[in-house]
């Protein structure tokens, strides 16, 4: 199992320094690193990413690109045609670092990229606005996979992408082989959405490029520990991510603020591989037959199993 965390939890623990976090996510057991670009990179040449993930035992799975300052007003479907094309290099650049490092996937979340308010935006220019710079970064770089990730709100009233709906509209309109979606756990529930759905429906597809695993109550981006709010929603997910062969990392996007981050992180790790034998010790095809009887009723009794 490829495992990740969000290496922004540890900073402050660690003197911001990326190399000690990195020591820590081996002592951890973490198999795998997505930096934030270009915020975790600005220091760090691709050679010398290369040589302290590899002193530690860990490989990069990915970037995720992170907007700041310029772009509050929207990233890639910014009204200004001058920031649009600034935040679609930005995103040139991360798949040219991702490729130089070794990572596979580009995750583009467009937390700007929406309104607050009615008469704010003109969405059929800002859909074929962002549509044409998905299609311009696939294009420009066919070996990396990019991968949105949706949003319902935060930090806009309405982000522009923010279901899995729409963003398989988007990802169908774009009609690009290396462009997928990832699911953020936290995200979906926000939406009322029920993540095993989405894993299920792109799993199926080869369109899920990323998992972020967390937990939470619907009204908020919680970050929760996962497995500690919805815990049956949790296994249902973990088990279509299992079906379907889903082969990169799983990122731990928690937010652990009073908690110290190593314990947290170490609980997550504890959980993953607990859901994970409790699937195998069940088995994938005893899980399926109860899902084929279409019957609550046992579902209760494979809840009770899963709890024994």
């Amino acid at each position: 199992m490829k495992l990740a965390t969000r290496i922004n939890s540890f900073l402050p623990k660690f003197d911001n320094n990326l190399e000690k976090v990195f020591a820590e996510f081996k002592n951890l057991g973490l198999t795998h690193v997505d930096l934030n670009y270009p915020e975790h990179v600005v220091d760090y040449s691709p050679d010398e990413m290369k040589k302290i993930l590899s002193e530690n035992n860990l490989e990069l799975n990915g970037v995720a690109l992170r907007f700041r300052n310029q772009f509050i007003n929207g990233e890639i479907g910014n009204a200004n045609e001058e920031i649009s094309k600034k935040a679609l290099q930005l995103c040139k650049d991360a798949a040219d670092y991702c490729r130089a490092v070794g990572g596979e996937v580009v995750t583009i979340w467009l937390g700007f990229d929406g309104f607050d308010y009615s008469f704010q935006i003109s969405y059929e220019k800002v859909w074929k606005q962002i549509r044409d710079c998905f299609i311009e970064m696939a294009d420009y770089a066919p070996d990396v996979k990019f991968s949105i990730e949706y949003k319902p709100f935060q930090p806009r009233a309405y982000a522009f992408i923010d279901s899995l709906g729409l963003a398989m509209v988007m990802m169908n309109e774009i009609n690009r082989d290396n462009l997928g979606i990832t699911l953020d756990y936290c995200h979906m529930l926000m939406k009322h959405e029920n993540p095993a759905y989405g894993a299920s429906i792109l799993g199926s597809r080869n369109k899920l490029y990323g998992v972020h695993l967390n937990d939470g109550y619907g009204l908020n981006d919680d970050g929760l520990m996962l497995g500690t709010s919805s815990l049956v929603k949790t296994i249902e997910f973990l088990y279509y991510i299992k079906l379907h062969e889903y082969d990169h990392a799983i990122y731990f996007d928690t937010f652990p603020v009073i908690e110290d981050p190593v314990a947290e992180c170490k609980r997550n790790i504890n959980m993953i591989k607990k859901l994970d034998n409790l699937i195998g010790k069940l088995g994938m095809s005893y899980i399926q037959s109860v899902i084929d009887e279409n019957s609550a009723v046992k579902v209760s009794d494979l809840v009770i199993k899963f709890l024994a």
